[in-house]
């Protein structure tokens, strides 16, 4: 090996920082797993309500059909208010449920998604007549935190079908929780009174009232 002048004999060689774990090293996630991240979700204060979005796998039938409705509502009226977690608004569509919910705080919220999407997973399962995973990746979540962002998601979850380009025959989406919703700006048609309601009423202030300050919401908005 040559040696250098007056030193230890030794060429100096870079000294590279190698090794070790690195931000954004290693394999980017693709497909369907690239859709939610996995940082660390926020704090959440039960003044609140969430916006929560998930997605089924794919090659699922679509969830917009009168059959898997009934048992997303069954699903939904049982899974709507337990321990913390109430589920109070959402729309179905064909490969993606939107919620609107209220939770105690980040744990009331995940456990009460957590158990409301496994019984919609066996419940989906039993009819499809099939096993394995129906959801595709961890939900999404968006905390509510003005009035205007509660009623922004409302129009977005209970219009979400006119969004998506879907021609509906009357006023409403019925695969919503629209016919339970009082903040319509039309008299709207109803589901029959003995059908079992699947969603609870709001009680945080926002959900309830301070949303209603930016105006009710028109049957035919299109959400952007």
């Amino acid at each position: 090996m040559k040696r250098s002048k007056g030193g230890t004999g030794l060429l100096p060689f870079p000294r590279l920082n190698w090794g070790g774990r690195r931000r954004g090293a290693g394999p980017k996630p693709k497909g369907e797993r690239a859709g939610v991240s996995h940082r660390r979700r926020a704090v959440l204060a039960s003044r609140f309500p969430v916006h929560v979005t998930t997605r089924l796998v794919r090659g699922l039938p679509s969830l917009r059909s009168r059959g898997v409705y009934a048992v997303l509502r069954v699903a939904f009226a049982m899974g709507c208010d337990r321990n913390g977690f109430r589920l109070v608004h959402y729309s179905v569509q064909g490969n993606h449920l939107h919620m609107v919910v209220e939770a105690a705080d980040r744990a009331c919220l995940s456990r009460g998604l957590q158990g409301l999407l496994v019984r919609i997973a066996r419940a989906l399962n039993r009819l499809w007549r099939r096993a394995g995973k129906v959801f595709a990746d961890r939900y999404h979540d968006h905390i509510l935190r003005t009035p205007r962002e509660v009623r922004h998601a409302l129009a977005y979850v209970l219009n979400n079908a006119r969004r998506h380009g879907v021609r509906l025959a009357q006023e409403i989406d019925w695969f919503s929780s629209g016919c339970w919703f009082d903040g319509w700006r039309e008299k709207v048609t109803r589901f029959p009174a003995g059908l079992t309601r699947p969603v609870v009423r709001a009680r945080s202030w926002l959900l309830d009232i301070g949303w209603r300050r930016h105006g009710l919401i028109c049957c035919a908005e299109v959400p952007g």
